[in-house]
């Protein structure tokens, strides 16, 4: 694995192992030991991979499993937008590498990249506490899992020749171009508006389920914090926070979740 020259000269670094349990997981133990970002870390395969809520992941050789240590990158009760930057930065690299086929790509709330309605690509952040956030990326480059609970598919059954080391190369740099558009989060106003240009769902049937209950109404927006605006049947709105989207017309059924 190797960054984009660009990304190297910024000043960022990259540790790339064989095995890891986690990407994740290596991150957060190197912020506990001192270790400062902006650094990645790769792994050709994880033992341990997982996902939302504890959700275990599959992580054979030949898809990408990388996470971004940021260290102090803004106030931390904004690092939760770095899902909507991170979702963006992986739209944007699978764009690249699918040139000039634009493929059926998507974004599902709050981080999810779909292709063809099914899941190719997951994102998990997660802090220390102390000003260190981790970035969690996963893109099924060559293979995904048997169907579970959701619909899943990799680039290559998409007709999109990517390795993980070309995949990660453009990944590195476009992460490095949207952070430095969100700016601190001074500037998520621009990071929503291409996140909800490449939106799966919008304007249409949604389904949400929530700690304690499920929704049912439309997608209607994000709010400027990132918040899924779902408008119900009787004409109010219900702002959500932090849920699971269950279902989205016309994309197919899904759930959030990995790394």
């Amino acid at each position: 694995m190797r960054l984009d020259p660009s990304v190297i000269a910024a000043g960022v670094r990259l540790i790339s192992q064989d095995l890891l349990v986690s990407t994740n997981s290596e991150a957060l133990a190197r912020a506990s030991g001192g270790e400062r970002g902006p650094l990645w870390v790769v792994s050709e395969r994880q033992s341990g991979g997982r996902g939302r809520q504890g959700r275990m992941w599959i992580s054979p050789a030949g898809n990408l499993f990388a996470s971004l240590l940021l260290t102090d990158p803004a106030p931390v009760q904004q690092h939760p937008q770095l899902a909507f930057v991170a979702a963006v930065a992986v739209y944007d690299a699978i764009m690249e590498a699918a040139a000039p086929r634009k493929p059926d790509l998507a974004i599902k709330w709050p981080n999810d990249v779909l292709l063809g309605g099914a899941k190719v690509a997951g994102i998990l952040i997660e802090g220390d506490g102390a000003g260190a956030v981790v970035v969690g990326i996963g893109v099924n480059c060559m293979s995904h899992p048997p169907e579970t609970a959701y619909s899943a598919t990799d680039l290559a059954a998409g007709g999109i020749a990517a390795s993980a080391a070309s995949l990660f190369a453009a990944l590195s740099r476009k992460m490095l171009e949207r952070i430095e558009q969100w700016n601190r989060a001074e500037n998520f106003a621009a990071i929503r508006v291409d996140w909800l240009a490449h939106a799966a769902g919008l304007g249409s049937g949604i389904r949400v389920r929530l700690a304690d209950r499920e929704i049912v109404g439309h997608f209607e927006t994000l709010d400027d914090t990132g918040r899924l605006v779902v408008r119900m049947r009787d004409a109010s709105q219900e702002l959500v926070t932090a849920g699971e989207v269950v279902d989205l017309a016309g994309q197919g059924r899904t759930t959030a979740g990995w790394i």
